[in-house]
């Protein structure tokens, strides 16, 4: 099976390093030659794209597909996947698979009680609202096309090289606490493992959650990745005092708990790191900032 990726980033690199050998070839796309060039030096046959100029060879790519992540984020309002190839994606002669990675920001607030899959998306900001118009746009692509579409709305992303234990570590994390404020949370190996199973037993227009079991305050996590290290924990700070950017500071204005449950019982995923905690001394043993612990 050939797969191709639009936005050859972070999760999607990882999707690539967990399962990129059950394929027969990988592609995707980067948005400078530079990376393209790192990529290629890993067997990843990666092709510039920067969201209006592309390099050709996509096209080709696309004819020889069979699975398809869209990992490139709205920019500017809209879809550049889709402004820029959906003709060639409708038209792909193997496609059969296409996985749109999204978010779970598309259900606005719920003022800390539980959402899932049926839960009319209220998004309340413009990141939130681009996300749900492109998942209706990838929606009506795949509605009468050959290929299934899967939406895949995926909690607070972490992993190697991007976690609270580094942030502890390298002495950048806040412990910011806003009074009945949770989040949820999911480790890339097991967004792989939900991409993996969907794309060897699709179903049509299905929408999944992506989410831990456990959804709790950040600065929980925080404290846990400290006890990890054996260090103090940073000082708490009231959400009002905290020095944040103005992105930093919207995820705090949605709150709520995210079931996962369909992603257990159409997918039969069973989550490796079912909590923040799970994830947390996973990625400890396996080495991350190990060497920063104290002794």
């Amino acid at each position: 099976m050939n797969l191709f990726v639009f936005g050859l980033g972070y999760t999607a690199l990882q999707f690539i390093h967990h399962y990129g050998h059950r394929f027969t070839s990988v592609g995707g796309t980067v948005r400078s030659v530079e990376k393209a060039k790192a990529l290629e030096a890993a067997g990843i046959r990666a092709c510039r794209f920067d969201g209006k100029d592309f390099n050709p060879a996509i096209l080709q790519h696309l004819e020889q597909a069979e699975a398809l992540l869209i990992s490139a984020a709205p920019a500017e309002g809209q879809d550049p996947t889709l402004e820029q190839f959906s003709e060639a994606i409708a038209k792909a002669p193997r496609l059969r698979w296409i996985g749109y990675l999204s978010t779970v920001g598309v259900y606005g607030d719920a003022g800390g009680a539980w959402v899932d899959e049926g839960t009319p998306p209220n998004p309340a900001t413009t990141r939130a609202r681009q996300r749900i118009a492109a998942e209706q746009r990838w929606l009506e692509l795949g509605a009468s096309a050959p290929f299934a579409v899967q939406i895949f709305r995926l909690a607070g992303i972490y992993g190697p090289g991007r976690n609270a234990l580094v942030k502890v570590a390298d002495g950048t994390a806040k412990r910011i606490v806003k009074p009945g404020q949770v989040f949820n949370r999911i480790h890339t190996e097991d967004i792989a493992q939900v991409l993996m199973a969907s794309i060897e037993q699709p179903s049509r227009n299905a929408i999944y959650n992506v989410a831990d079991d456990e959804p709790g305050p950040p600065q929980d996590v925080i404290a846990y990745a400290a006890e990890l290290l054996g260090r103090e924990p940073p000082p708490e700070i009231p959400f009002e005092e905290a020095d944040q950017t103005p992105m930093a500071r919207a995820f705090y204005e949605d709150n709520k708990r995210v079931r996962n449950t369909r992603i257990k019982s159409e997918l039969a995923v069973k989550l490796r790191y079912p909590t923040y905690r799970d994830g947390l001394l996973g990625l400890l043993q396996a080495g991350e900032a190990g060497s920063l612990r104290k002794p």
